[in-house]
């Protein structure tokens, strides 16, 4: 039987490079796109068997680029995603014309899958242009290519991450912490392994045609995961809900930063929960459970932001 041979885009972020690392490890030939191959090649090049990883650049959709690389692969992921806009209609062209463009050439040239990254809890925000952009990615994918498999995970979370690592930098620093809507919007937060875990398995497997939930073990609400980011850090901060006028003056200071903290469009996507919809089929449907808990995996980077660092005591820490 020939090798398969994945064709990844996005493989630089924390979900590309840990993917990388599994793919190859179970003796994948992988091309990994990437925009700049002097910038980002020698981090990719760390994560894989030699030999196994082949890296491309592209700068810009070049049609003929990208008709080339998908007429010669077997599976092609697309883990390309942006949380902010830089630039008029960037949402539309990364989530929506890009996933379009990659399943009509799926579809051409007749390749085994295409395993596309979408996003959790994006149905009801018909006022968020990223939810948008994505939901419109989606249905493109559905009507070009059958044999397509859309994941939409909840937060994904590592030491890579720009959700916890961030938000543990604030907390070390900020005296009080806003809550967003009282805190009450519900995360099942997803382990990048475990993510990785369930992509390698689907390569692997026959399923297609598939729109899945990816989640966590836990449901967590914003409020406790900041409690929990807390206790890991060591730090007591004071929690104070923001009402939503204040909240989107935030938002908008904070979006004219290079990498926003928060923008307005983000603030909207608070609102709605961030859990499995009960539309979709979920990760434990399908067998594929989710081993690393919130709590526990956090822990084993946390101690970047405590004070003492790598030398100070858990048993101090969990006593808060």
């Amino acid at each position: 039987m020939k090798q398969k041979e994945i064709l990844l885009f996005g493989a630089t972020g924390q979900i590309g490079r840990n993917l990388v690392r599994i793919l190859s490890k179970n003796n994948y030939k992988i091309t990994a796109v990437t925009r700049n191959i002097h910038r980002a090649g020698y981090i990719l090049k760390t994560q894989a068997n030699p030999g196994y990883l082949k890296l491309v650049e592209l700068k810009k959709f070049d049609l003929d680029k990208i008709d080339s690389l998908i007429k010669s692969c077997s599976i092609c992921v697309n883990l390309i995603g942006i949380l902010y806009e830089k630039k008029k209609d960037h949402f539309k062209i990364i989530h929506t014309d890009f996933p379009n463009l990659l399943s009509q050439k799926a579809h051409e040239h007749k390749i085994d899958k295409f395993i596309h990254l979408s996003s959790l809890g994006i149905e009801s925000a018909i006022d968020s242009e990223y939810a948008k952009s994505k939901i419109n990615g989606e249905k493109k994918i559905v009507k070009n290519f059958s044999n397509s498999i859309i994941l939409k995970p909840s937060i994904v979370y590592s030491v890579d991450d720009n959700f916890t690592t961030n938000f543990m930098k604030l907390l070390s620093r900020l005296p009080v912490m806003p809550l967003y809507y009282n805190g009450e919007t519900k995360f099942s937060p997803i382990h990048v392994l475990d993510l990785v875990n369930i992509i390698n398995d689907l390569i692997i497997k026959d399923n297609n045609n598939l729109i899945l939930e990816c989640i966590g073990p836990d449901t967590l609400s914003f409020k406790e995961i900041i409690l929990k980011l807390l206790k890991s850090i060591g730090k007591k901060r004071i929690l104070i809900p923001l009402p939503y006028a204040i909240a989107k003056l935030s938002a908008k200071f904070f979006q004219s930063f290079p990498n926003p903290l928060l923008t307005e469009d983000q603030l909207k996507l608070l609102k709605y929960d961030n859990i499995k919809s009960g539309i979709y089929k979920t990760n434990y449907d399908l067998g594929f459970k989710t081993v690393r808990k919130f709590d526990e995996e956090i822990m084993k980077y946390s101690y970047n932001w405590r004070t003492g660092g790598q030398f100070s005591k858990p048993d101090n820490i969990q006593n808060l």
